[in-house]
């Protein structure tokens, strides 16, 4: 079963508290009951769309889609009127699942089906799906036109949440704790399906404060999931952060976490972080592990059943030097099975010999630890015959005291093809001068990779997880 913790038979007992969040706290068999009766009311659609706030009656929806074999398809509560009317013509989703009180949503001519969680079914049985049965319909972030709809199987997500939790050694004895979307891989899949299939029981705290990080680290939470924009807020309040100290595992993903943050967050925790990898349409591929090496800048290993390649632009193999960029391709059984509609996409996005390219650059080195160092698109930079990656820049950029954060890309250049520009963000009361900077990088990394200018700004523009849209800060 997918679910494994909801499994009438798993263990043979029901946590009195499986999740909580929203501040309403459900035990297993009322999850499992209220999604069986939903189940039973949309077993023969064609897919579920759901307005995911970060609320029980949304995790009662997903869990009812995954009992009736139902695609799911989350929609951010904060789409806009185009992006919302975009997802749920695209899915052909006939349903479209929401909260008491919020029956005025505009559904764009689907049905709104408002979720009951207090409904009960206890002797509701589903047949289990086929493996290769889509899960979910996840929509990307549409940075490149607009969003398209990724096909996650369900075998996808067992192979994925079973890899993690090989990996973070995660099993029913651990509380997660995060207050992440969810309407994506990193806050649904992982910080809700994860907790049900492994048996732990989840807490999501609304918005991920470090005030409530830190009360729950308290209350006896062990695995903690993060992007980089709430780790830097947690490090930057020191008692929030040595609350976490009791923590067993402090997650990081979505976006490189600053080697300045990994650093503080062990001092002030004496828990260095592990950072993974991955993106909608792979999930998770890499990540360190809980037994291993967790090193600042590194995404760790492929988990079990993944395997992944560098590939130069002329096809060819990059080596696993630690140094050369390449492409990063990925194999393995949690990629998706391709984009709704899209067969142009498809062909664009899988190899000949069947390999997914992510689109990311990144470098292995030869102890198979692997870096990213952005996206093919906006973070591999060619300046004077040189191939730069943007995120090495940006780390270093980091290591300087003055700096908040960076964001580098690629200027057009008449002499050098792409010159390197770094718009930073410096720390309050701090104010180092652009030579000061670029001398500072030149003395870190090779010569051609320091910035040719920098740009001091007050914030980046970013998505809903914490990317940097970099096209938007060029613009």
């Amino acid at each position: 079963m997918l679910l494994s913790a909801l499994d009438a038979e798993w263990g043979g007992t029901d946590c009195p508290v499986a999740i909580r969040i929203d501040g309403v706290a459900m035990s297993r068999a009322e999850l499992r009951s209220a999604a069986g009766a939903l189940a039973g009311r949309i077993a023969d659609a064609s897919a579920l769309a759901v307005l995911a706030r970060p609320t029980a009656e949304t995790v009662v929806a997903v869990v009812a889609g995954l009992l009736a074999g139902v695609p799911v398809v989350p929609v951010p509560p904060d789409a806009g009127p185009a992006e919302r009317g975009h997802i749920l013509r695209d899915s052909g989703a006939p349903l479209f699942a929401v909260a008491p009180g919020e029956e005025g949503e505009d559904a764009h001519g689907a049905e709104i089906l408002t979720v009951d969680r207090t409904a009960r079914a206890p002797g509701a049985e589903f047949a289990e799906p086929p493996a290769s049965a889509t899960a979910f319909v996840l929509y990307t972030s549409g940075t490149t036109g607009a969003p398209k709809g990724v096909l996650i199987s369900r075998r996808a997500i067992a192979a994925g949440l079973d890899g993690l939790a090989d990996a973070w050694a995660w099993t029913r004895r651990d509380t997660l704790v995060h207050g992440l979307p969810l309407f994506h891989v990193h806050g649904l899949i992982l910080g809700v399906l994860g907790a049900l299939r492994t048996g732990s029981r989840l807490v999501h705290t609304g918005r991920p404060t470090p005030a409530a990080y830190a009360a729950e680290a308290r209350a006896g939470g062990t695995l903690f999931f993060g992007v980089p924009t709430v780790w830097s807020r947690v490090v930057a309040d020191e008692e929030a952060a040595r609350a976490l100290a009791g923590a067993r595992l402090l997650v990081s993903g979505s976006a490189p976490l600053p080697v300045t943050v990994f650093t503080r967050l062990a001092e002030l925790t004496g828990k260095r972080p592990v950072e993974r990898y991955g993106m909608t349409e792979t999930l998770i591929t890499l990540s360190t592990r809980a037994d291993g090496e967790r090193r600042p800048g590194s995404v760790g290993l492929p988990i079990a059943g993944v395997r992944t390649r560098l590939v130069g632009e002329d096809g060819l193999p990059v080596p696993h030097d630690g140094e050369t960029v390449g492409e990063l391709q990925v194999d393995g059984p949690t990629v998706c099975g391709g984009y709704l509609g899209r067969p142009d996409a498809d062909a664009e996005s899988w190899t000949a010999d069947g390999w997914f390219r992510t689109g990311d650059v990144a470098v292995i080195g030869p102890d198979g630890f692997h870096r990213i160092v952005g996206r093919a698109s906006v973070d591999l930079i060619k300046s004077g015959g040189f191939r730069i990656g943007a995120g090495e820049v940006e780390a270093a950029l980091r290591d300087h005291e003055g700096v908040a954060d960076a964001a580098v890309v690629g200027a057009p250049d008449e002499d050098l093809g792409q010159a390197v520009v770094a718009y930073v963000i410096p720390r309050e009361g701090s104010a180092p001068s652009e030579e000061r900077l670029i001398a500072f990088v030149a003395e870190r990394l090779s010569a051609h990779k320091r910035p040719r200018r920098i740009v001091f700004v007050d914030d980046f523009p970013r998505n809903a997880m914490g990317k940097v849209l970099k096209a938007r800060l060029t613009a």
